[in-house]
């Protein structure tokens, strides 16, 4: 008589399929661990790693000494090395972050002791120097990062999922993980297609992230997430040639939202955005995305209700800015004088898994949050498609209990 097939084991699950889960496994498998990464969607990169704005960020807007602001200078020049090693579509043409009101000025000069604390490179100019590389920009003054470009993740995203296959990794996709269950020596991963067993599970889940935590049964984390939707714009010719590379406000030091920017992609079209309005679903792309249950939750979370007092003049502002063309259209022109309401036409929308603490505030930095043998990513909006790659070899120094491996060369790639 033929016995039941047992439960398929491993010495790591990582859940979730974006471009931090599939770095962590494929560094897990290059450790010489077994390794499976479960998914809920069908395809990789379906949510915060596929809805961005693709930027490959610089590391210039980070505390000194924080996760992002170690990991996203590390990660600019980790994912320009990747690209070029397999062949993927990049740019580097730098950035101007442009000041266009008096108070601005004393935050730029924050962000260019901080740029500098971080060693990234910037250049501070004046406003004509700042129309030297964008003629067309409103500016007091300017600062020039050189080493900021544009990529595609979600093709960063897809050929990792490849290298963790050749390696021999296992990659599960359109199977949503139920519940983590932790026992003495494993931990059982119940999914929709049956159970697995795990030595260690990674939980990189973006949006489902804190409800993982919650399931898995251990202390509570101390955060929700809380859907942040950011709406894209694109300019229409000739309103297109306003903008040559990437043109940034200077962003509000109280929020983790770098503000409506422009940014010419790979195909050369230019987007501007995103705002930043309270999704109705986790994965609320739009406003006629509406999940009751998930909303509900949501809006009894008493850190929302905190942060919205704190910033009650903001969020309305952002969902004029959803609702009214001309309002955004107004937003682009503090620095692009000449764009008009006329000239944008949609370009989709990201939702941003935004870690929010009870007391109202946003965590303004990566959070790895560790239960026993499991490990949870509950804070990685960008800068993390930047800084995914030695985000990896953090995590993989942690589960494995080894020592972190020196970042990649091009030749190791």
């Amino acid at each position: 008589m033929t016995g039941l097939p047992s439960t398929p084991r491993y010495d790591a699950v990582v859940v979730g399929a974006g471009i931090v889960g599939l770095a962590t496994a494929r560094e897990l498998c290059r450790a010489g661990r077994s390794v499976a990464v479960v998914e809920a969607e069908p395809r990789v990169a379906a949510h915060q790693t596929g809805h961005n704005s693709n930027v490959i960020h610089s590391g210039l807007y980070y505390r000194p000494g924080s996760h992002k602001a170690r990991l996203a200078v590390a990660g600019r020049d980790e994912t320009v090395a990747f690209c070029r090693t397999h062949g993927l579509p990049h740019r580097v043409g730098g950035k101007l972050v442009v000041a266009t009101e008096p108070e601005e000025l004393p935050r730029m000069a924050e962000l260019a002791r901080r740029g500098a604390a971080n060693g990234v490179e910037c250049h501070e100019l004046d406003a004509a120097g700042a129309r030297e590389h964008e003629p067309n920009v409103r500016a007091l003054a300017a600062l020039r990062v050189p080493g900021t470009g544009v990529c595609d993740f979600r093709l960063v995203a897809e050929k990792l999922a490849w290298l963790l296959a050749a390696a021999g990794g296992e990659l599960m996709l359109g199977r949503r993980v139920l519940a983590l269950v932790p026992r003495r020596g494993d931990v059982v991963v119940r999914t929709e297609a049956g159970d697995l067993l795990a030595t260690r599970v990674v939980c990189c889940a973006g949006l489902h992230g804190d409800e993982l935590a919650r399931a898995a049964g251990g202390p509570d984390p101390g955060v929700r997430i809380v859907p942040f939707r950011g709406e894209y714009a694109g300019l229409r010719p000739p309103a297109d040639g306003l903008v040559r590379e990437l043109v940034y406000p200077v962003p509000d030091p109280g929020l983790p939202f770098l503000g409506v920017h422009a940014t010419r992609g790979l195909d050369e079209h230019v987007h501007v955005g995103p705002n930043a309005v309270l999704a109705l679903a986790r994965e609320g792309y739009d406003w006629r995305a509406v999940r009751p249950e998930e909303l509900a939750a949501t809006l009894a979370y008493p850190g929302l209700w905190r942060l919205a007092r704190r910033h009650w003049r903001v969020g309305l502002d952002e969902v004029r800015g959803s609702l009214s063309r001309e309002a955004m259209a107004a937003r682009v022109r503090r620095m692009l004088p000449d764009v008009r309401a006329a000239d944008l036409e949609p370009a989709g929308a990201g939702v941003r898994a935004q870690a929010v603490r009870p007391d109202g505030t946003l965590v303004d930095d990566f959070l790895f949050h560790r239960q026993g043998p499991v490990l949870h990513v509950l804070n990685a909006p960008s800068p993390a498609a930047t800084a995914a790659l030695p985000i990896a070899r953090k995590i993989a120094a942690e589960v494995t209990g080894e020592q972190e491996p020196a970042p990649e060369t091009a030749a190791s790639q």
